[in-house]
């Protein structure tokens, strides 16, 4: 007898049928055939030892398990549970009525309970797209599927769970999520607040043009600063994600196995704060098993780059390359995956190696020249591409101790949204930039033009401050982005003075 059961395999942001068939003959081998990895043989042992757990025979006999389109499969485990009620089935043991009706994945431990996967929001959206009745899968996964509709979500906790639903002994409420009420419940809750922080006026300000135009930002400062505090409330003034958005987010994050097992939706933007220390496939992700790398984490949220000037070059120009083609992709052998990578980049740094260069209390000890060889360590192309260059000062005690309320992030948010919404009515017709950062030269030209008397204040203040024509651009996208939230559509002279605050690096002077 051959039983036919069906799963799913992952690539990329989607997900394939796998169909499984199991036949069982007089004979003593268990023999698996169609998947890549000679390592998935150990499902032999797992579903064995659950098989006997669980009550069942484990006869002398000869099983041939045979999968197809199942060359990238992330995780061969997965596979367990189909396996084992496919072998249930095909030795006559137990009569499933319903088995092809439904899409199942699940990891087995040695006595039969199941343990969560990787990735089941794919498979739960291609089991409907295939038609399928419903998608029996670890009960810990469950809520992460059910935002799909139209399926049966049927989370189950053992092997006999499982096989008592299909028998049809035991019955199983599928799990229902409304995914419009979860979503907008839930946008306006942040894990940290920019009311939590006392002073620091000027970083908050450059934080919300940053936010508004979708500009990347530098801040230099000592250590206990505050930088990496700032950085983490940086998500909370970005627009709230939009419902498509919060899918590709969690999409990724459930390939990576980074959701909660009480989690459904994405509903904030991602933060990702990844060590300089990393490897170039854990900053990119791994074809060979469809794992995304950090880039692919912080899609439509924010990539925090703390020590700036630590990360190899060769990261750093990966970063680059992501932000410019807004993607990253990743080969194998046998694969090429590309994973949507749309992020915004925060970078901190001390001022110099020793941390203390124009401290306001503590004295430098770092020698000539150092500072500059410090800075080198930047890759070029990506040092230019941030718009927002902010020194970070320590805060006096006062004004940590002070009693008024800080401005809050959804307050700050709300300006951010308008600047946007001014962004989204420029580039409507405009396929591919949607904010100020995004604008080739050509876009600049158009859309950044400044009368003659900026033009005189711009030059000027550029030659004073020795800063090089190459940031030219970077100031007036900047500039355009202050004069949008101060819902301006012209560029004046206070709007560039302030953008050009925000170029400490480039001053001839900040190093030296």
């Amino acid at each position: 007898m051959v039983t036919t059961i069906f799963g799913s395999t992952v690539s990329g942001l989607n997900a394939n049928l796998v169909t499984i068939e199991v036949k069982v003959d007089l004979s003593t081998s268990f023999l698996l055939v169609g998947l890549p990895k000679s390592g998935i043989n150990e499902s032999q042992q797992r579903i064995g030892s659950a098989l006997h757990y669980s009550g069942f025979l484990t006869a002398e006999k000869k099983v041939i398990i045979n999968f197809s389109s199942a060359e990238s499969c992330p995780e061969s485990a997965a596979y367990d549970l189909p396996i084992a009620l496919g072998i249930l089935q095909a030795s006559q043991q137990v009569e499933f009525p319903e088995l092809g009706r439904y899409s199942i994945m699940g990891e087995l431990s040695h006595d039969g309970k199941l343990l969560p996967i990787k990735g089941v929001l794919h498979m739960a959206i291609a089991a409907r797209k295939q038609g399928f009745k419903g998608f029996i899968l670890p009960l810990e996964n469950a809520k992460e599927a059910s935002i799909v509709n139209n399926l049966d979500i049927i989370g189950v906790e053992t092997l006999q769970q499982a096989t008592d639903f299909l028998k049809g002994d035991l019955q199983i409420e599928p799990l229902i999520t409304d995914t419009r009420e979860l979503f907008f419940h839930s946008l306006d809750k942040v894990a940290f607040d920019f009311a939590d922080i006392q002073g620091q006026e000027k970083i908050k300000r450059a934080m919300e043009i940053a936010a508004a135009g979708g500009h990347d930002l530098i801040l230099i400062g000592p250590p206990g600063a505050g930088k990496t505090r700032l950085a983490k409330r940086f998500p909370s003034i970005l627009p709230s994600l939009s419902l498509q958005e919060a899918l590709e987010a969690t999409k990724i994050h459930s390939i990576a196995g980074k959701l909660s097992h009480h989690a459904s939706l994405l509903t904030n933007r991602p933060f990702r704060n990844p060590h300089h220390t990393m490897s170039k496939a854990a900053l990119m992700g791994c074809a060979d098993n469809s794992k995304p790398g950090e880039i692919s984490l912080a899609h439509n949220g924010v990539l925090f780059l703390d020590e700036l000037p630590e990360f190899e070059q060769s990261l750093l120009e990966v970063i680059h390359q992501a932000r410019e083609g807004h993607k990253i992709t990743r080969s194998s052998t046998k694969t090429s995956e590309a994973y949507p990578a749309d992020f915004s980049v925060i970078a901190s740094m001390n001022p110099c190696p020793c941390g203390y260069s124009n401290h306001p209390e503590k004295e430098c000890v770092c020698g000539p020249g150092i500072v500059q060889q410090y800075l080198k360590k930047i890759c070029s192309p990506l040092l230019e591409r941030i718009d927002l260059q902010v020194e970070v000062t320590p805060e006096k005690f006062d004004q940590m101790t002070a009693t008024r309320k800080s401005e809050s992030s959804k307050a700050i948010r709300e300006r951010v949204i308008k600047g946007r919404e001014k962004q989204k009515e420029r580039f409507q017709n405009i396929p591919e930039v949607y904010c100020n950062a995004m604008m080739p030269s050509h876009m600049v030209k158009e859309f950044c033009q400044i009368n003659e008397a900026s033009k005189t204040f711009l030059k000027i203040a550029l030659k004073r401050l020795g800063i090089s024509d190459r940031v030219h651009e970077g100031i007036l996208k900047v500039a355009r982005t202050i004069a949008d939230i101060a819902d301006s559509s012209e560029i004046k002279v206070e709007h560039l003075a302030e953008a050009i605050q925000y170029r400490s690096l480039d001053r001839q002077d900040w190093a030296e």
